[in-house]
């Protein structure tokens, strides 16, 4: 693929880095406006990936959850309504 073509992201804390390699044309479809940045983009997709997974592991799951998993769903919960504005449950339509 030409350079053009793709947009490399690095995710990075204080340990450990990483790149994420996605298609320009893939960033740019899932852009809720031509000002969202490539990082927004993802970083949308991502805590709503995240949402979705300890979401999945509270509720969906076999068996008590510990206290550790029902206190990162509540932080993960409250960071994501933090940064969109409104609760999973509003956005997904899913709630408990």
């Amino acid at each position: 693929m030409a350079e053009s073509e793709t947009v490399t992201l690095t995710l990075e804390t204080d340990e450990a880095t990483d790149e994420l390699e996605v298609p320009t044309a893939l960033i740019e479809m899932l852009a809720e406006s031509e000002d969202e940045s490539p990082p927004e983009v993802v970083g949308d997709i991502a805590m709503f990936g995240l949402a979705q997974r300890i979401h999945s592991a509270t509720h969906h799951s076999e068996g008590e959850v510990s206290d550790e998993v029902a206190d990162a769903e509540e932080l993960t919960l409250d960071l994501f309504e933090e940064r969109f504005g409104s609760s999973f449950a509003e956005l997904t339509g899913h709630s408990h």
